[in-house]
């Protein structure tokens, strides 16, 4: 084995193979990210023209609305509800031991919800229970060439799958945020009248409410029910290697839509924050 004329202790070839690997490593998640966020847009943008120029497929729209309505109300309610009694326990404890005055509490936790939890946690669930049938159900057409079968008929994928899909999983996300806040709002009220002895008119208090607090869940909502459906159709027409890959599908779908919910959360919070600083006091 040859020395390295730089490094004697080197054997020569070895750093730049090395550093060959290294920039490997680093740019094969970045360009899989680049081309599965270029990919997105593109489907994105499909979506939206198949919306305006297709033809609205309501029985379809009806069926995705009950997938993901009807089937995930249960689950919303559970996990919201139990959310809110932890939080309000929580808080009022630490209330209590700090100032020993519950009276903001009530109308300080309606703020946090409309805020952060319940369009954050609600996209959550939907992106665990939703996301992953979704690329499952058209993952496994992929794998049985009834895809191939609707192309080779002139019709889109996207305009037939994805786009039924898309319009159901944004109205339902609205909808299942406005029943996440009263379930974990009803829970938290109930919590703090049987664990703190605090009235329930005490409770409700809708004084720390603002536009700025309604505006800021709603956009969340709309955003994390149109970004969701777009990941998870993706992962599913994208599927290859049969059965094992649909489990790929299912497992990037939930991955992606999760991450997702995350940035948007981020980014929708910060612009928020950054237009309320604008606003004239």
């Amino acid at each position: 084995m040859s020395a390295s004329p730089d490094n004697p202790g080197r054997p020569a070839g070895r750093e730049p193979s090395n550093f060959r690997e290294f920039l490997s490593a680093l740019g094969e998640p970045i360009l899989y990210l680049t081309r599965t966020f270029k990919e997105l847009v593109e489907m994105f943008g499909l979506t939206f023209y198949y919306m305006v120029r297709g033809r609205t497929r309501w029985r379809a729209i009806f069926e995705q609305l009950h997938e993901v309505g009807n089937r995930s109300v249960i689950f919303i309610a559970v996990t919201l509800g139990f959310l809110g009694m932890i939080l309000i326990y929580q808080a009022g404890y630490q209330a209590e031991q700090i100032t020993g005055d519950l009276q903001l509490l009530g109308g300080l936790f309606l703020q946090l919800l409309l805020r952060e939890f319940a369009p954050t946690i609600t996209a959550m669930m939907i992106a665990t229970r939703v996301a992953t049938g979704m690329a499952a159900q058209i993952g496994s057409m992929v794998v049985t060439e009834q895809v191939d079968a609707l192309q080779m008929c002139a019709a889109p994928p996207v305009d037939y799958l994805v786009v039924p899909r898309f319009i159901a999983t944004t109205i339902m996300m609205i909808v299942l945020t406005i029943f996440a806040v009263l379930v974990s709002y009803s829970a938290g009220a109930l919590t703090a009248y049987f664990s703190f002895g605090l009235n329930v008119r005490t409770f409700i208090d809708l004084s720390f409410i603002g536009w700025f607090d309604l505006i800021l869940c709603l956009s969340k909502a709309l955003a994390y029910g149109m970004a969701v459906p777009i990941i998870a159709c993706h992962a599913g027409l994208n599927v290859s290697g049969g059965s094992e890959g649909v489990g790929r599908a299912t497992t990037n779908a939930v991955v992606n839509a999760s991450l997702a919910v995350v940035i948007l959360d981020f980014i929708i919070t910060s612009l928020g924050y950054v237009a309320l600083s604008l606003l004239p006091s």
